[in-house]
């Protein structure tokens, strides 16, 4: 059953009176990342091995994930084009995982009067963990302050030019860092993280990221002399869960004995940096490819660049205007708000 029922109560467009970014949290020190995973794992059967092993990975990079830093610049980013615009609207911040928590942010804005607020979810993509999710401890946090703050969400946007031609752009820059003899004969990966297969077949997370794999390398190239696939990371569940394959460093090692020489990776699910890229990406992947002699280069995620925060803002603009024109590209349409009671449901728990 579906608690998100007053999430989806949305009559008249209302100019939002706070913004709201939802991010997936991190741990900015070593005595936080315990919390942290305790926290993102919360009720799934993840075997204390793995856990250690993701802890571990953390402690040896000083027990940092990048991504609250990052999510705070784009905070920055998104407060200066609203002022730009001369649009009086604060920015807040709230994490699902670490502090501050969106539950904590939310019971801010009750202290300060603001009730009317729109969330933007640091994941475009439509999964349980990618949006339902985030959106149950929405309701959990306007419940908390007797729902005098009313929170609705901006439209999930994997396909908005803010994203897509972004990250072409982005892997257009990484594909010039390859030796020049290797650039025509690379080897697209578009990476994700991954999901038990029980999960991706109830929702529209998979197409949403193959829908946007193939909008980027369209742009990058038109022409159609690379090759390309979806590839899929970040797996932790257990052993005997079928989960979304091939795995980034199981294909890099196919791809090898195939005689692939140049491998570039867009971290096509990714839109924030953060540690999942910089572990599974940038030391797994990297050092699996330097070990069959290959060539790697890695895309930059989004969020840096100005034209991320003017989406938000786009995305803001447009939940508020009476007859929007939602800016998206490729097949897939523009993607429900409210979303539909029954989509991305809740995984069962073994």
């Amino acid at each position: 059953m579906s608690i998100l029922k007053p999430l989806e109560d949305i009559s008249k467009p209302k100019k939002p009176q706070a913004i709201l970014l939802v991010g997936f949290g991190g741990p900015e020190g070593p005595e936080d990342v315990w919390p942290f995973l305790e926290s993102v794992t919360a009720g799934r059967n993840i075997p204390t091995d793995r856990l250690t092993e993701v802890a571990d990975r953390y402690l040896s990079r000083g027990g940092i994930s990048p991504v609250n830093e990052r999510m705070r610049s784009v905070l920055d980013a998104v407060q200066k084009v609203l002022n730009q615009e001369l649009l009086d609207i604060p920015v807040f911040l709230g994490n699902r995982n670490s502090t501050p928590f969106i539950e904590e942010t939310i019971e801010e804005l009750d202290r300060q009067g603001l009730t009317e607020v729109a969330a933007w979810i640091a994941s475009p993509y439509r999964s349980y963990s990618s949006c339902r999710q985030y959106l149950e401890q929405i309701e959990t946090g306007m419940e908390k302050v007797d729902r005098r703050v009313l929170v609705t969400r901006l439209r999930p946007h994997f396909d908005h030019p803010g994203c897509i031609d972004t990250a072409a752009d982005r892997l257009a820059e990484a594909l010039l860092d390859l030796p020049k003899d290797k650039q025509e004969e690379t080897h697209l990966l578009f990476s994700a993280h991954s999901l038990p297969l029980s999960a991706a077949e109830s929702c529209s997370y998979v197409e949403e990221i193959h829908e946007a794999a193939r909008l980027i390398a369209e742009r990058v190239d038109p022409s159609n002399k690379l090759s390309w696939e979806v590839v899929w990371q970040s797996r932790s569940g257990p052993p005997q869960v079928p989960w979304l394959i091939p795995d980034v460093c199981d294909r890099i090692d196919e791809l090898a004995s195939e005689g692939v020489s140049s491998i570039a990776i867009s971290p096509v699910g990714f839109i924030v940096h953060n540690f999942e890229i910089e572990w599974d990406l940038d030391v797994e992947a990297a050092e699996c490819a330097a070990g069959h002699g290959m060539a790697f280069v890695r895309a930059e995620t989004v969020d840096s660049d100005p034209r991320f925060a003017e989406m938000i803002v786009d995305l803001i603009k447009e939940s508020s205007s009476e007859d929007p024109i939602p800016l998206s590209l490729g097949n897939l349409g523009v993607a429900p708000v409210p979303c539909p009671g029954d989509c991305c449901p809740s995984p069962s728990r073994s």
